[in-house]
C-alpha cells in the first residue's frame, strides 16, 4: 500500500448512521486519495434509513454500504481511527492517530434531526482533510 494514501477508519456502535455518513462524505470529498473504512462494535442489520435519506439530499448515495463488525485487523491496517461514541470498545494500537468526534446518534431520529448531524460530520471531514493534506 502506498504511503501517500492514508487509510481512515470510522467507528461507531451500530455502523449504521454516523460512521456511514462520515465514510460517504470522505469518499465524496477526497475521491480515491484516501482509503475509507467503517465498522461498528455491535453492527446493525441495515443502515439507518434517515441517514441514507439525509445523504441522498446532498447527492451522496450510501445505499450500497452495509454495517460491518469492527475487527482488530481493520484497526491495525488503518492510519487514522475516528470513533463516534463507541467508548472503550475500539482497540488501541501504538502509532495510530485517534480522534473521538462528539456527535449526536441519529438512531431512531427523523430526517429533520439527522440533517444537522450530517452537516456537522461534513465539517469534521473537511477539517480532517485539511489536516491530512495541508498543501491544499
Amino acid at each position: 500500500m502506498p504511503d501517500d494514501k492514508p487509510s481512515i477508519l470510522f467507528v461507531c456502535v451500530h455502523n449504521a448512521g454516523r460512521s456511514q455518513m462520515a465514510a460517504g462524505w470522505l469518499r465524496h470529498l477526497a475521491g480515491d486519495t484516501v482509503e475509507v473504512r467503517s465498522a461498528g462494535s455491535a453492527p446493525a442489520e441495515t443502515i439507518n434509513p434517515a441517514a441514507v435519506e439525509a445523504m441522498r439530499e446532498v447527492g451522496i448515495d450510501i445505499t450500497d454500504q452495509t454495517p460491518k463488525l469492527l475487527e482488530y485487523d481493520t484497526v491495525e491496517a488503518s492510519d487514522v481511527v475516528i470513533t463516534m461514541g463507541c467508548g472503550d470498545v475500539c482497540p488501541v494500537f501504538p502509532g495510530k492517530r485517534y480522534e473521538d468526534w462528539k456527535l449526536d446518534d441519529p438512531a431512531g431520529k427523523g430526517i429533520d434531526a439527522v440533517r444537522p448531524i450530517r452537516d456537522e460530520i461534513k465539517t469534521c471531514i473537511q477539517h480532517l482533510l485539511a489536516d491530512l493534506r495541508p498543501e491544499n
